[in-house]
């Protein structure tokens, strides 16, 4: 019996193995890139072909997810590769032309940044865009995410491309689609386009005209001259106190190997910061990204280059973008050296800046994530403006705002809590360019109040209370990482736990079923939002934690939101003490009961 077992084992494997060799084979022969052609090919002479990723390449397809495609170059469907783009953009140019007016003449503008495959990539999106019909006005240098979704709202286009993975490690891609309002998409419009990608022709069926042809047909065109200064002028209009503060702030800035080197320096100049010193290392465009490991801000190290500078140079303020300029790190003086302010933090000073210091004339309201703190929305409140709340994802906080505007309601400011900001409607997107000059502006502001951003964020926390926030990420690599991942959140949707270190759970969010229930009465009420995987436990103390799975990468993430009052006679240092006690207990207490 065990040795019929082990034979049923053994031809299961087989049969395992020689499928995937002929899916393999299949996606060679449809293959237009020789490059990942013979990438396949090698994989399929070894040897030991069952210990080889094949089997995680042809798992299943990429999906749009928070932000678009991404995934790990290579070749295969479930890899960024030129094939998986060319069939994307076949079905991108077959949406665009049926649902958006006048598309063909309005065109779409495509960019990228500086990450491997980035020029390759928009090229051939140009390329098949222009093909199918459409006029496409193409960066063809590695150009900042901001300005290519303030392009496609200034030319009024009827859709953009940006080819990026944002702040993914280096072997990493993406394809990220704004729509004719100059937002990301979002749905219909993300399922339509997901419908046409599989009945998309093989790759090697989709046309890709010469650009040299395109070019000479004014079917594809380059960005114009004026792109960047016009950008620019927006940024600049933004500022609160454009003429105010002092502008002598000693600057250290890092765009991680990044495209943001030149515009952040030039906005920097144009709103008056003439002592702005970049990491040397750092400066360049460099897709390997050879001093981190990681070009993510907020993780730990990466600022290591910029925070060492800013300490010999005694700066004053220390800013990092992550490599397409969409997010921004702030770092501020201490003893011995810098702390790094979390999105959070960063997210209310500039809020409260906007909602406290800058004319309103009629009502309006800031937007934030649901995993973002709820501090804004206190602050906001007491203000008399209102505080959104939206689905993580900055596509989400967009189209709130446009939805807010088309009431008459004033957008002024949205953040989520990974370090991404948009200041009102310049871009329709997260704009790390736009928030390294107001937090600058607002630092030189209160430096010539004799106060630093410290002093404010104490001074919001003794008005409006302590909150502090973190992030649990917890990753599981490959398809059984995604399953496990699935599972643990099925399981919470279930069975959400009762009390959480002593903290009675009373109530649960479950965004999926879209639902909200007082776990003492069993009331449910509806949540308006769309539904997505998401669970949110309400404390009895007002703690907050919630669990998603990313959108873009092999993780789970967690967050736990604690607030406490400041006491008459205490120090605000001793109440975020007490709140981050409770907050570290917690978030061991949730990510033992969550069981990713």
């Amino acid at each position: 019996m065990r040795a019929a077992f082990a034979s049923i084992i053994r031809k299961n494997a087989a049969m395992d193995i020689a499928d995937l060799r002929a899916r393999a084979e299949r996606w060679i022969a449809a293959d237009p890139d020789p490059a990942t052609r013979e990438e396949l090919r090698y994989l399929l002479a070894r040897p030991d072909l069952d210990e080889s990723d094949l089997a995680d390449r042809f798992a299943g397809s990429l999906e749009f997810g928070t932000a678009g495609l991404r995934g790990v170059l290579g070749a295969g469907p479930n890899r960024m590769n030129r094939a998986v783009v060319a069939r994307a953009t076949w079905a991108l140019a077959r949406e665009i032309l049926a649902s958006v007016p006048d598309a063909a003449e309005r065109g779409v503008v495509v960019g990228g940044d500086a990450r491997r495959m980035s020029p390759e990539l928009s090229l051939d999106v140009a390329r098949i865009l222009a093909g199918a019909g459409l006029r496409v006005v193409l960066f063809a240098t590695p150009v900042p995410t901001p300005v290519v979704g303030f392009t496609v709202k200034r030319l009024h286009s009827a859709a953009g491309v940006v080819i990026t993975a944002s702040h993914n490690p280096p072997e990493y891609n993406g394809y990220k689609v704004y729509w004719e309002d100059a937002a990301q998409i979002v749905p219909p419009v993300d399922a339509r386009l997901a419908a046409a990608i599989e009945g998309a022709p093989d790759a090697n069926l989709v046309a890709c005209p010469p650009a040299e042809v395109l070019r000479a047909q004014h079917r594809l065109v380059d960005a114009p001259d004026d792109a960047a200064r016009e950008y620019l002028r927006a940024v600049r209009a933004l500022a609160v106190h454009p003429t105010e503060g002092d502008r002598r702030l000693r600057i250290v800035y890092t765009p991680l190997h990044g495209v943001g080197d030149a515009l952040v320096h030039q906005a920097l100049a144009d709103a008056g910061f003439s002592s702005v010193t970049s990491v040397a290392e750092q400066r360049a465009p460099d897709g390997a990204f050879p001093t981190v490991a990681f070009p993510n801000p907020e993780e730990p190290g990466t600022m290591d280059l910029a925070l060492a500078l800013g300490t010999r140079l005694g700066a004053d303020l220390v800013l990092a973008n992550d490599p397409d300029v969409d997010r921004l790190a702030v770092a501020i003086p201490r003893v011995g050296g810098f702390e790094q302010l979390t999105g959070n933090e960063v997210g209310v000073l500039l809020g409260h800046y906007l909602l406290s210091e800058r004319t309103r004339t009629g009502p309006c309201a800031v937007v934030t994530s649901i995993v973002s703190s709820p501090w804004l929305a206190r602050i906001a409140a007491d203000l008399g403006a209102t505080c959104e709340q939206t689905l993580t994802g900055f596509k989400w906080i967009a189209q709130r705002s446009i939805e807010l505007e088309r009431h008459g309601i004033e957008f002024v400011f949205g953040y989520e809590e990974a370090l991404g900001y948009c200041v009102g409607n310049a871009v329709r997107d997260k704009d790390g360019i736009s928030a390294a000059t107001l937090i600058a502006e607002l630092a030189a502001v209160l430096r010539a109040r004799r106060r630093t951003l410290r002093d404010e964020l104490d001074s919001i926390a003794r008005r409006w209370g302590v909150f502090t926030s973190m992030q649990v990420n917890v990753t599981r690599p490959g398809a059984s990482g995604a399953e496990r991942i699935r599972r643990a959140m099925a399981a919470l949707q279930a069975e959400p736990p009762a009390v959480l270190d002593g903290d009675e759970v009373v109530a649960v969010a479950d965004f999926a079923r879209r639902v909200r229930r007082d776990q003492r009465t069993g009331a449910e009420t509806a949540l308006s939002l769309p539904a997505s995987s998401v669970i949110s436990l309400e404390l009895a103390s007002g703690a907050r934690v919630i669990a998603r799975p990313s959108g873009t990468e092999p993780k789970a993430k967690l967050y736990i939101d604690v607030s406490e009052g400041v006491r008459p006679s205490e120090a605000v240092g001793e109440a975020r003490g007490r709140a981050t006690a409770v907050m570290l207990r917690l978030a061991g207490a949730f990510e033992a009961a969550a069981a990713f």
